[in-house]
């Protein structure tokens, strides 16, 4: 069950009307690494998790997430402004202005429709939750770019809320993966001499290099 309260997650704002920075913001919305496929992927993952904590993380994370994409939408309306003009986007996702009629379509900052294909779903929780923290480190990356090029003030403080979340969200990911460390495919790790050895194809070899460690041990995110 979910709930709607009649707020946004985080005050959101602008300075000015942009159209071009809206196109930009379109990327966390229906984007690969945006806010929707977060929600959805966490929600999809969450279905068959037995592990009741875990399951209750990923469903908030992503009913989080999808708060998020409302702040986005709300961001992305106020920067249109309330005048159809394409000619104010000057390269990128112009089908707001000449089909959703100003509505925040679930398309990329380029006009490419969200697809569920960006959805990971294996159904072992520690390959799940791996590819949840890549995803969560891909959307930080994607709001420093649009730090970086968005002038608007509000704008920014918009994107470095979400940023901050995108990281606590990555926190808690690891939190969880250390959890079921010696679970599902992680079980398996190490079982053979394979699992054990690197083969170093780069000749020479840095001293000291650390990967070049025939004893290499599972990946740990604990301290």
């Amino acid at each position: 069950m979910f709930k709607h309260e009649k707020q946004l997650f985080h005050p959101v704002g602008v300075e000015k009307p942009n159209p071009f920075y809206a196109a930009l913001m379109h990327e966390q919305l229906g984007g690969a690494n945006g806010e929707l496929k977060a929600a959805l992927q966490y929600l999809s993952q969450s279905f068959r998790i037995k592990d009741q904590e875990i399951k209750d993380l990923f469903l908030d994370i992503a009913a989080e997430e999808l708060g998020h994409m409302e702040m986005v939408a709300q961001t992305i309306n106020l920067l249109n402004g309330h005048d159809v003009d394409a000619e104010k986007v000057p390269a990128g996702e112009i089908q707001t202005h000449v089909l959703f009629g100003l509505n925040p379509g679930l398309v990329n900052a380029s006009g490419y429709s969200w697809t569920g294909d960006y959805v990971s779903v294996t159904g072992d929780l520690a390959a799940d939750i791996l590819s949840n923290i890549a995803s969560e480190q891909r959307a930080k990356v994607v709001y420093e770019y649009l730090y970086r090029q968005i002038e608007d003030k509000k704008v920014r403080e918009t994107i470095d809320f979400l940023l901050n979340r995108e990281e606590a969200h990555n926190a808690l990911f690891r939190e969880a993966f250390n959890k079921i460390q010696n679970t599902g495919s992680n079980r398996d790790f190490g079982t053979t001499k394979a699992a054990k050895m690197y083969f170093s194809m780069s000749e020479p070899s840095p001293g000291g290099n650390p990967f070049s460690d025939t004893k290499t041990t599972p990946p740990s995110f604990g301290q």
